[in-house]
């Protein structure tokens, strides 16, 4: 049986909505999961570290700078970290001073 083409142009916006929302919520908790792993790797180098996550990173990469008060120091410094999408473990780079990347991610 053939479905009615009523039927079928009624569903298709919901589908949409539906595949929307899911991809939506999807790209949240992927930005959540590489923003955890690169505070976490980034505590020996930062205090109380905040990430501003890229929405989507590379094909194989979440990408991220961590900010935050360096570790027994009063200075402001970020770090560039690199989360591996198959292997969900993150990387960080080197100490970059404030004076050099400014970074303020949200609350």
């Amino acid at each position: 049986m053939r479905p009615n083409l009523k039927t079928v142009i009624a569903v298709l916006p919901l589908l949409a909505t539906s595949a929307h929302a899911s991809s939506d919520d999807a790209w949240a908790a992927f930005q959540t999961q590489v923003s955890k792993a690169c505070v976490t790797a980034a505590k020996g180098l930062i205090d109380n570290g905040r990430a501003l996550t890229d929405p989507y990173g590379s094909e194989h990469f979440g990408l991220a700078v961590v900010t935050g008060k360096a570790k027994g120091a009063k200075a402001t410094i970020s770090t560039i970290c690199v989360y591996d999408k198959k292997t969900k473990r993150a990387e960080i780079g080197g100490e970059i001073s404030a004076d050099q990347l400014m970074v303020k991610p949200g609350k």
